[in-house]
């Protein structure tokens, strides 16, 4: 029986627009989505948790397309009334997507799993494929910069990556165990690709792979690794990806993002301005358009990445 189950590992936007595409080209029962949780936070005495959610509005069509982040539609009466009490309004939570970081976190404190509630925001939401987070336990990014220790988020939205990072670290991570779902799918034989998103190595994958276990059971899956280059023509496309590298005295380029993965690797997509970047790579390397700029886009790309995986399979 061929196998046909792809595991994407996924941060932010970049990574919900390939989930997006590749929850097109495959049956739901077909794809299962790990989402970066060390983004997570708690702002305002909520459980906010950035990636999932995001993964969440693209996947049922609610993202708003124009902010690039959040929902459509949204209203900003909570904010507005909570920087006029002098509260935290840094980061914004619209009125709707309010609604869900209140709703998570009553029940987390009920004593559901993040898992348990993300799995049933999902299916209220109208999204057929899995959506996971990488571990039930707590893993927080954090940065050592030029201004001291930051929170992911102080420096992410307070600061607006303004800081020169010196240090990411995974704090939880050592202690994490991941989401077990996850890891039963791996295990299963029925694994036809690990597909690795074009989001930000540092802070969006190298947490996922952070968690005790979790690179061991995608490597020992069986099947092609797949990533896509989070940099096109030598500049990231969206957040601080570029910058990171910069300052971690990192070349700039689609071929420093591959290294991050090492030997995990076994494919390599890549846009074509940033082809001679990768050349000598021990991945298999594809060129495509990687820019995703519609819906059309999305699906294309991830044609591309599963025939890139079935082309490495083949020749196993």
């Amino acid at each position: 029986m061929s196998r046909s189950l792809v595991v994407a590992l996924s941060g932010g936007v970049g990574g919900a627009k390939l989930a997006l595409g590749l929850s097109r080209a495959l049956a739901p029962k077909d794809l299962l989505v790990v989402a970066n949780t060390g983004d997570d936070f708690e702002h305002l005495g909520l459980s906010i948790s950035p990636d999932i959610d995001t993964l969440a509005y693209v996947l049922s069509g609610l993202d708003n397309q124009v902010m690039g982040w959040g929902r459509r539609d949204e209203t900003w009466s909570f904010m507005e009334t909570i920087a006029t009490l002098g509260g935290e309004s840094w980061f914004r939570l619209g009125d709707r997507d309010l609604a869900l970081h209140v709703e998570r976190t009553r029940r987390l404190k009920a004593g559901e799993t993040l898992s348990q509630v993300t799995r049933d925001v999902c299916r209220r939401l109208g999204i057929a494929v899995r959506v996971l987070p990488m571990s039930d336990d707590p893993v927080r990014t954090r940065v050592l910069s030029d201004e001291g220790w930051l929170d992911f988020q102080h420096y992410f939205v307070r600061r607006q990556c303004r800081p020169v990072v010196r240090e990411l670290v995974f704090e939880g991570a050592n202690q994490a165990r991941p989401q077990a779902d996850v890891v039963a799918a791996l295990a299963n034989g029925n694994v036809r690709a690990v597909v690795i998103c074009p989001s930000n190595p540092f802070i969006s994958i190298e947490p996922i792979l952070a968690v005790p276990g979790m690179r061991d059971a995608l490597a020992g899956c069986g099947a092609p690794v797949v990533a896509v280059s989070p940099i096109v023509g030598g500049r990231a496309v969206k957040g601080p990806t570029a910058k990171m590298m910069q300052e971690l005295g990192l070349t700039i380029s689609a071929a420093t993002a591959a290294q991050r993965y090492g030997s995990l690797l076994s494919g390599y997509v890549v846009d074509p301005a940033d082809a001679d970047d990768v050349r000598g790579l021990s991945a298999a390397v594809k060129t495509a358009p990687t820019l995703m700029t519609d819906l059309a886009t999305r699906e294309a790309l991830a044609r591309t990445v599963l025939d890139l995986a079935d082309q490495i399979a083949a020749r196993r």
